[in-house]
């Protein structure tokens, strides 16, 4: 892929919260960069409870970050949060080179691994509703300081056209959407006349989702990729349950921490295949650096998109990846629902995929027979 930027400084924010762990966001956002081809070569860090109104960190943090620039070599800065518009128009008056905040580089990356239509559609509008709040603030601020753009007149002319042509172009793209919701909700009331059960897959990104839907369906036609957000589309599999009954499983979008609400409404359309399903498989990868935090991230996205009350059961991926006291320690510290076990797999080697199979035909069997099943969200210890 091509990028003008390769060298990336970091700008993080440790707000101190019990629930953030500083270095695994921002070695998370190396990655997300990686992914974009842009490699991290110097991050600065600020203890806040809160970012500075005009420059995220502190103006001394900046300073320093302006000499990194300059001794690296650096051509974009990132920011390990959202950056209000007063605050990237300052820092990058500042600083000299481009700016970008953390939903700034997932939705860059969704925008790489949009190949259908739909998914650019999506892809689209989630990046018209971003810009549009910050295009009205930079317009305020130009207004203000009498600034302009180029040789174009005033700053808030220019502005204020840009942000009606993008709010008429959000307009468009979520009919265009609103079509494409409607297709799939007449698609999964077909499904149900027809009696049929549909699991849905979720979980982190890169936890092999795609791979397990590849295993359970034995289509090796699915793609599936050592990398971030691979499956923008939702794939959809029918397979033969050990007793004969048939099911559809869908692979979805995998949740990552501090998913963009622009992309998460944005992507509705393809989310509501999560809340329509029986049942869950929710993936986790015991490589993650830390596998338990990454499962919360996805059970709040699932109370996010409406979908926390839904039965599921947890997948332990990539087995044969870790020592066998690794994944002992591992489902120790799970503590799951009365009646509920985490079933470790293998998507990759095909291990234990027939045990997940009677597993999902024994949940589903319940479901159907309307036994009520204890889904309160469990706890991690």
């Amino acid at each position: 892929m091509e990028n003008r930027y390769n060298k990336a400084l970091l700008l993080c924010l440790d707000r101190q919260r019990s629930d953030e762990d500083p270095d695994i966001l921002a070695d998370e956002l190396a990655l997300l960069l990686a992914n974009l081809n842009i490699k991290v070569v110097g991050r600065i860090d600020q203890k806040r409870i809160s970012p500075d109104p005009a420059t995220f960190l502190g103006k001394g943090k900046v300073l320093e970050a302006r000499e990194l620039i300059n001794l690296l070599g650096v051509n974009i800065v990132v920011c390990n949060d959202s950056l209000l518009s007063t605050q990237l128009h300052n820092l990058r008056s500042l600083l000299g080179v481009e700016v970008w905040d953390r939903p700034f580089v997932i939705m860059k990356i969704f925008e790489s691994r949009a190949h259908s239509a739909e998914a650019k559609l999506q892809v689209e509008l989630a990046m018209c509703k971003y810009e549009i709040p910050l295009l009205k603030g930079l317009g305020k601020q130009m207004s203000q300081t009498g600034g302009g753009i180029g040789t174009r007149g005033p700053g808030e002319t220019e502005f204020e056209r840009h942000r009606r042509k993008l709010e008429r172009k959000v307009v468009s793209l979520q009919r265009k959407l609103e079509q494409v919701r409607k297709r799939r909700c007449n698609s999964r009331k077909r499904r149900k006349r027809s009696n049929i059960s549909t699991v849905a897959i979720v979980g982190y990104t890169n936890s092999g989702k795609s791979t397990l839907l590849r295993a359970l369906s034995h289509d090796d036609e699915i793609y599936c990729a050592d990398k971030l957000f691979a499956t923008l589309d939702p794939k959809v599999r029918r397979v033969k349950l050990p007793g004969g009954k048939h099911v559809l499983f869908a692979d979805t979008v995998g949740f990552i921490r501090k998913l963009p609400v622009e992309l998460v409404a944005a992507f509705r359309a393809t989310l509501e295949e999560v809340n329509e399903a029986n049942l869950l498989l929710v993936v986790i990868d015991p490589l993650d650096k830390d596998p338990l935090e990454s499962l919360t991230v996805v059970e709040e996205t699932l109370k996010q998109i409406g979908a926390a009350s839904i039965p599921r059961i947890i997948v332990v991926n990539k087995i044969d990846m870790i020592e066998k006291d690794q994944l002992q320690s591992l489902l120790e510290r799970l503590s799951l629902p009365s009646g509920f076990e985490a079933v470790p797999v293998s998507a990759l080697k095909n291990i234990n995929i027939s045990t997940l199979l009677k597993r999902i035909e024994s949940s589903l069997s319940h479901i159907d027979s309307n036994v009520k099943l204890f889904t309160d969200t469990y706890k991690l210890a």
